[in-house]
């Protein structure tokens, strides 16, 4: 049986990713930054899920699952490999929010959506450092990172409007993915003509689960800065963990942690998927 020649659409699809393929290195860089944050993010939600089923002690965060790594064997490999891994996709991030690549454009979406951007540059390049650290046995406990660039903020001028400013961009980019999760708008950053059927069934099923359930983490992230913002108070700060930790304190908390936790690992799947066929928009360049 031969084999049917690819559609007008394709074809024409094929060409217009070769065309807007971003350069290479800024390829290779957001692949393995991709991949790398969907590791980290399947290791924090089969923490977090060992936590509410009572297996795991505490709920992890970032920080605490990345630690747990280092005392595995090759763990401190594995470390430096996701550290790296994970500066690629700081990079690819703010590429994004200063050449909009995804035409968000210069309204107030557009604006609050690449403020997302740049504050997922620092929240990534805060873990790849403790990766880093965790790698070289020099770093303690990481709980109190967001709290400390929180006080750091505070100390500046403007300091409580900048931290309001990045909460209200990552409650938008949580809205936003929300949004894109219900009418599977993410199936359009992908390289579809390469994908066979299974993978494509795939992307979008962990694509919609995973995607809702980070929303549901980031907008509680957000909801933490902009509360340390009216408050002026870095405690009020909380990450990854203290999201995590306030949903299992909620009515039938453990089942919504489990849940969410859960909805991370498949993200981590759908990160994995991502890196592997995402579109990099991202000036012309025709090399594959």
């Amino acid at each position: 049986m031969k084999n049917k020649p690819p559609s007008k659409e394709k074809t024409k699809q094929k060409a217009t990713e070769a065309k807007h393929e971003s350069k290479p290195w800024i390829r290779r860089f957001g692949r393995i930054g991709y991949m790398s944050q969907g590791f980290v993010y399947i290791l924090i939600g089969v923490l977090a899920f060992m936590a509410a089923i009572g297996v795991g002690g505490d709920t992890e965060d970032t920080t605490g699952a990345l630690q747990s790594l280092a005392s595995i064997p090759f763990g401190e490999v594995v470390l430096w490999l996701v550290a790296i891994g994970l500066m690629g996709y700081v990079i690819w991030m703010l590429i994004r929010g200063i050449a909009d690549t995804g035409n968000f454009g210069h309204g107030p979406k557009g604006i609050i959506i690449r403020i997302a951007f740049f504050s997922s540059a620092i929240i990534y390049a805060s873990l790849a450092f403790n990766a880093a650290k965790f790698a070289t046995h020099s770093g303690g406990s990481g709980g109190s990172d967001e709290q400390t660039y929180s006080q750091i903020l505070l100390s500046q001028p403007f300091g409580q409007w900048l931290i309001g400013a990045a909460g209200a961009g990552i409650i938008g980019f949580a809205i936003y993915e929300g949004y894109k999760a219900y009418k599977e708008l993410f199936m359009k950053e992908f390289k579809i003509s390469e994908m066979n059927k299974h993978e494509t069934r795939l992307t979008r099923t962990s694509g919609k689960i995973g995607l809702f359930a980070r929303a549901i983490v980031f907008a509680l992230i957000g909801f933490f800065l902009i509360r340390t913002a009216i408050s002026a108070d870095a405690d009020e700060t909380e990450g990854f963990d203290g999201a995590l930790y306030e949903l299992s304190q909620q009515p039938f908390g453990q089942w919504l942690l489990g849940a969410v936790a859960l909805g991370l690992v498949v993200f981590g799947i759908y990160g994995i998927i991502y890196g592997r066929y995402i579109n990099m928009n991202f000036g012309k360049n025709n090399e594959t």
